[in-house]
C-alpha cells in the first residue's frame, strides 16, 4: 500500500495543532502505560496499522509485556488487566465506536468507579486525539516502517 500524501507537509498548521494536542494529552496525568493501552485499542478498532505498531513499540519501551500487548484485542476475556485498565479500555471502545455505542450508561458508571471527573475528561481527550491520528494515518495510507 502506498501513502497517498504527506499530511505533515500538506498542512503544517493543522499538524502543528495535532502535535500540540498530543503533547497536551500526554501531560494531563493519565499514566503513560495506560495511555499506550488505550492508543493501541483505539487504533485496533480503527484499523490503523501505523498507530497500532507505533504504540505497541512505545508500550514495550515503558516495560509492557508482550503477553499483555497480545491480549489487548481480547481484554474482556483476559485476566491480565486491572479494574482501572478494564474501565479505560471499555471507555475507549465506547468513545471510539461512538456512532454504534452512544457511550452507554453502564460503561460510564464503570469508568466513574475508576476515574475522577477530571481524569475521565483527560482520558476522553486522549482517546479523541488517537482517533484523530488514526483518521489521518488510515485516510492517507500511512504504514509502519520496517
Amino acid at each position: 500500500m502506498n501513502a497517498r500524501l504527506d499530511y505533515y507537509n500538506a498542512s503544517p498548521k493543522a499538524m502543528k495543532a495535532m502535535i500540540a494536542m498530543e503533547a497536551l494529552t500526554g501531560n494531563l496525568g493519565i499514566e503513560p502505560a495506560l495511555l499506550n493501552l488505550i492508543k493501541i485499542r483505539a487504533s485496533q478498532l480503527n484499523g490503523c496499522a501505523f498507530c497500532t505498531d507505533m504504540h505497541s513499540v512505545d508500550a514495550r519501551r515503558f516495560g509492557e509485556s508482550d503477553r499483555r500487548l497480545y491480549a489487548i484485542v481480547v481484554w474482556r476475556d483476559s485476566h491480565f488487566f486491572n479494574p482501572r485498565e478494564r474501565a479505560a479500555l471499555a471507555w475507549t471502545e465506547a468513545v471510539t465506536l461512538l456512532a454504534q455505542s452512544h457511550v452507554p450508561d453502564d460503561v460510564y458508571a464503570l469508568a466513574r468507579e475508576q476515574f475522577s471527573e477530571g481524569e475521565l475528561v483527560d482520558l476522553t481527550m486522549a482517546i479523541s486525539t488517537i482517533n484523530s491520528w488514526n483518521r489521518l494515518a488510515v485516510s492517507f495510507r500511512q504504514t509502519p516502517s520496517d
